[in-house]
């Protein structure tokens, strides 16, 4: 059984196995440090499996950009357990402790739909299913080869 441990920062050790397990996502070495950085100093929630001594198998991290406005600055879930309500668990968990804190916005930046890529494609529907809309596409945020869509949500 998964279950979302509640925030708390300095989680690097628990999320960079996570992160190196979707080199498909998370393949671009710079990116993936800052990643890790990332869990170590901001709110991050962890999804634990009991049924296996409690592994870190997916989590997402928050990052704050005012009182109304939080994102998220990574999210991953370990492939085996794709397809079985962890993002949403996750998302979930996040959505209400920032309610909680009086956030009013969320957003997450993804690669946008110019890009062929498979797995972001399930990304882009995932966080559409899930209410997010897109507010702007940046072409070149991310270089020409990685257009990026920013994605936000009315909490």
């Amino acid at each position: 059984m998964v279950v979302i441990r509640p925030a708390a920062v300095g989680l690097s050790a628990e999320v960079e196995p996570i992160l190196r397990a979707l080199p498909q996502w998370f393949g671009i070495e710079e990116a993936t440090v800052f990643y890790i950085q990332q869990a170590g100093e901001n709110p991050t929630f962890l999804a634990i499996d009991r049924d296996a001594d409690d592994r870190p198998v997916g989590f997402l991290t928050l990052y704050s950009h005012s009182p109304f406005s939080s994102e998220i600055s990574v999210m991953a879930v370990l492939p085996e357990y794709h397809r079985r309500g962890v993002g949403r668990m996750l998302l979930a968990a996040a959505e209400a402790h920032l309610r909680d804190e009086g956030v009013t916005f969320l957003q997450v930046k993804t690669l946008g739909d110019k890009h062929p890529d498979e797995g972001y494609r399930k990304t882009r529907a995932f966080y559409l299913s899930m209410g997010f809309r897109l507010l702007e596409e940046f072409p070149d945020l991310w270089g020409s080869h990685n257009p990026c869509w920013q994605l936000v949500k009315v909490l």
